[in-house]
């Protein structure tokens, strides 16, 4: 479960977290590469005590992590997707609309009309509504997981 300060955050890096999502995959769908074995003197030359030279080995350890860093990311976009719908507010929509398209509340407020100081307002009010569905989420889930143990026992 995010807190308010995880949701603002999310929300501000919406645009890039996405775009992030979209290269990892574009990358992990291709297949190949230029990684080849060594040869020559270099495949007869002692390696270095310690670590991994196998440079396969080396780039599936890479890949591993850059895996659980898009599942991380990928849970972060999704958490804000399945609440966007929690946003009735017109005014609410567009602010959430253009902060996801990745603009500054500096830009935001130009492009409405409003000053800095209301477009905070406003995305104050939104990352309100979204933490306090999740809380409610996770309240609901909690005590329903309780109640299953019970039913369990």
């Amino acid at each position: 479960m995010m807190n308010s300060k995880q949701i603002e955050e999310t929300l501000r890096d919406y645009s890039w977290m996405l775009n992030e999502i979209k290269r990892q995959r574009q990358l992990m769908d291709y297949e190949g590469g230029n990684m080849v074995a060594q040869s020559g003197i270099e495949s007869t030359m002692p390696k270095s005590k310690g670590g991994t030279s196998d440079p396969i080995a080396l780039e599936v350890i890479r890949r591993d992590k850059n895996s659980k860093w898009l599942d991380k990311l990928e849970t972060k976009v999704l958490f804000i997707q399945k609440r966007i719908h929690l946003i009735t507010d017109e005014r609410e929509k567009a602010v959430l609309e253009c902060m996801l398209d990745g603009l500054s509340m500096s830009s935001i407020g130009h492009h409405m009309g409003l000053s800095r100081r209301h477009i905070y307002t406003i995305k104050n009010s939104i990352v309100d509504k979204i933490s306090q569905n999740a809380q409610t989420s996770h309240f609901a889930h909690s005590s329903q997981d309780v109640t299953n143990n019970k039913q369990c026992v």
